[in-house]
């Protein structure tokens, strides 16, 4: 379950747009962005509980299953940075439609998808399409609420991210199991396009214009490279055990990594000249950030291919139906939501505390599953349900405040660009995490089995992957403790 409850937003800049006046306007203003955002959360959940459905129907294998989640993860921390600056510059309203329509666009073409591999590439650019329309949020908050009233407006998105991280395990379950129309899994993707031409419709009526006065050039190439290093990193990893280890796949480490370092070089060139590049070099010789970057990573890392591992367990191991799955992982989102509003509201005091707390908690909750799984039988519903109410409990006291903790050890005047690059990190993490962690289980699955897998193959495989995970959490719980005490506020 992919977290968005840290802001996805990109570099915040001097405004060139009206003062904002609150009235109906507004309030239709707010819900489409919030439809936005809570479909752009919503596809990167409902997918891992349709998993093995979509695997099953198009014949796709445990590789192109893990493409399939985080393609849809890499091309939107790809497009996050990039996204805010093209509405900086050319009207966060018209990219955020643009983006909707696109989104709406892909979706259906996800829906159509013939074959595994038309499948991965229309979610990769679904999630292109989220890089352009989320960053657009927060700006059009800010240029559609007064600053009295923002408060509100920002306290309604938290609540919808809530909403979106309930509603994504329940509604992908649900779908796959009523079989609407005899469309099956392709139904996850149809419901964007109604309510999408609902809100294309809403929002060129009501959402306001706004656009920064600033006028840097867009840094495409710095773009490119850092996706291209990431996905050529990627690669090897996630077709392991279609491919092994050849020298293809150390070649192509070897490529990911030349082309990260030419990015970098890229980028000094860029702030030498006094442009403004995707990522400043420099930022790396802040402390707190430098730190941040590597919580974030690990902290993201481990969420996306916990919950595509749990599934694929939950339904080819234990035989619960995609409903049955989704009801298992509820208890997660709700401790979630049950402690984030704490967390938020002590973070100003105690941020780093909490990021501690909520990663050992996290931790626990995967040791405490882990116990219940490794005998190979089914443990139950509540036994489960447990577990993962303890590791909801975690995820909402760190979660959404990681990004203000490490901006707190920012200057101000970085913030903006620190915040940017933190929230594309934490996408990008969490691809990381399902190519790696996502490896080792299907590669266990299938090294354990005789014959067709059974639960017993799945529980091992599964108990990899949570003790895995469980000590990745508790080495990020050591390296929060270098980030700021408390987090900066920073309602945006």
């Amino acid at each position: 379950m992919t977290d968005s409850s840290s802001p996805r937003e990109g570099i915040r800049t001097t405004e060139a747009s009206a003062p904002p006046v609150v009235g109906a306007g507004t309030t239709a203003a707010l819900l489409v962005v919030l439809f936005g955002s809570f479909m752009d959360l919503l596809d990167a959940t409902i997918v891992t509980v349709a998993a093995p459905a979509i695997a099953q129907d198009l014949g796709a294998g445990d590789a192109q299953i893990q493409w399939t989640i985080a393609a849809y993860t890499l091309a939107l921390g790809a497009g996050l940075i990039t996204g805010g600056r093209l509405g900086d510059q050319y009207g966060r309203k018209r990219l955020f439609l643009i983006g909707l329509a696109g989104f709406m666009l892909t979706s259906a073409l996800c829906a159509l998808a013939a074959d595994p591999a038309m499948l991965i590439g229309m979610r990769a650019a679904q999630g292109l399409t989220a890089g352009i329309m989320v960053p657009q949020v927060f700006g059009i908050i800010r240029a559609s609420f007064a600053p009295g009233e923002r408060a509100k407006a920002f306290g309604a998105y938290g609540a919808v991210q809530g909403l979106a991280s309930v509603a994504g395990p329940l509604l992908g379950g649900l779908l796959v199991d009523i079989d609407l129309f005899g469309l099956g899994w392709r139904t996850i993707f149809w419901i964007n396009v109604p309510v999408s031409i609902l809100a294309l419709i809403v929002g060129a009526k009501a959402l306001p214009e706004s656009r920064s006065a600033s006028t840097a050039r867009l840094d495409l190439l710095g773009a490119f490279l850092a996706a291209a290093g990431i996905l050529l990193l990627m690669l090897p990893i996630i077709q392991t055990e279609t491919w092994g280890w050849t020298w293809a796949s150390y070649a192509l480490l070897a490529a990911g990594i030349i082309v990260l370092a030419i990015f970098l070089a890229h980028e000094r060139r860029l702030t030498g000249r006094g442009d403004e590049p995707v990522f400043d070099p420099a930022l790396l010789r802040i402390r707190a950030f430098a730190v941040g970057l590597s919580a974030s990573v690990l902290f993201f890392g481990g969420i996306g291919a916990y919950f595509l591992t749990l599934s694929v367990y939950l339904q080819n191991g234990t035989g619960r139906t995609a409903w049955e799955t989704g009801l298992v992982i509820l208890p997660y989102a709700l401790g979630s939501i049950i402690t984030s509003g704490l967390g938020v509201a002590l973070a100003a005091k105690a941020g780093r505390a909490l990021l501690v707390a909520g990663s050992l908690t996290i931790a626990a909750s995967q040791l405490v599953l882990w116990s219940v799984v490794k005998d190979g039988s089914d443990p139950g519903y509540w036994l489960l349900a447990l577990a993962l109410f303890v590791g909801g409990l975690g995820l909402g006291l760190a979660a959404p405040i990681l990004v203000n903790v490490v901006l707190a050890g920012v200057p101000g005047r970085n913030a903006g660009a620190a915040g940017g690059v933190l929230s594309t990190v934490n996408q990008i993490g969490g691809a990381v995490g399902i190519a790696v962690l996502g490896t080792v289980f299907f590669t266990s699955v299938t090294d354990s089995a005789t014959g067709a897998p059974a639960l017993p193959d799945h529980s091992h495989a599964l108990s990899i992957v949570l003790i895995a995970s469980a000590t990745l959490y508790l080495v990020t719980a050591l390296v929060m403790l270098a980030l700021p005490k408390a987090a900066v506020e920073h309602a945006e």
